[in-house]
C-alpha cells in the first residue's frame, strides 16, 4: 500500500436558495484491483454526463472499481504507483490529462502507452478522464480500450 497519505475530497455546491456551502469533506479509500502492493485508484469524483448540472447537489464519486468515465462521462481521480514498477501497455478511449503531484514518471508511447516509476518513491498522479470517441485508422479499423503484454525497451 501507498505510503502517501489518502486523497481528502471537499466539494462547495449550491443551495435551492443559490447560497455556497460545503456539500462534502471526506477522506477517501483506493482501490486496488491489481493486488494490495500495486498500483492503488482512488476516484475523486465522476460525471454521467456533460455539460454538468449545477442545480442538483453533487455527491461523492468513491468507487471500488476502476476509473474508467461512462458515455459522455468524467472522472476525476489519483493514481498511487509504487516504486520500481511499470503498468500495463494500455489504450484508452478517453481524453486524459495528468499532472503528477509527487515524485517522478515516465510515459512510454509505442502506439500504446505505459507508465513507468523508476524510482524508489511511490508516485502520485491526478487524472481528468473524459469520455471520447474511438480512433478510426485509415482503413476504417476502429481501435477500442486495449491491455497488451509489456514491451521490451529498446
Amino acid at each position: 500500500m501507498s505510503n502517501l497519505p489518502p486523497p481528502h475530497l471537499v466539494i462547495a455546491s449550491n443551495t435551492p436558495s443559490g447560497e455556497s456551502v460545503f456539500s462534502s469533506n471526506t477522506t477517501l479509500t483506493s482501490v486496488h484491483p491489481f493486488g494490495p502492493q500495486a498500483t492503488g485508484f482512488t476516484t475523486l469524483f465522476s460525471t454521467s454526463s456533460f455539460p454538468v448540472s449545477n442545480t442538483a447537489p453533487p455527491s461523492p464519486s468513491n468507487t471500488t472499481s476502476f476509473p474508467r468515465p461512462g458515455k459522455n462521462g468524467t472522472v476525476f481521480c489519483t493514481s498511487d504507483m509504487p516504486p520500481n514498477t511499470t503498468s500495463a501497455f494500455h489504450r484508452t478511449r478517453t481524453l486524459d490529462y495528468m499532472v503528477v503531484l509527487k515524485g517522478e514518471i515516465v510515459l512510454r508511447v509505442d502506439g500504446e502507452e505505459e507508465w513507468i516509476n523508476k524510482t524508489d518513491q511511490w508516485c502520485r498522479m491526478l487524472f481528468v478522464m473524459l469520455d471520447a470517441e474511438p480512433v478510426k485508422l485509415e482503413d476504417g479499423k476502429v481501435l477500442e480500450d486495449a491491455f497488451f503484454p509489456h514491451k521490451p525497451v529498446g
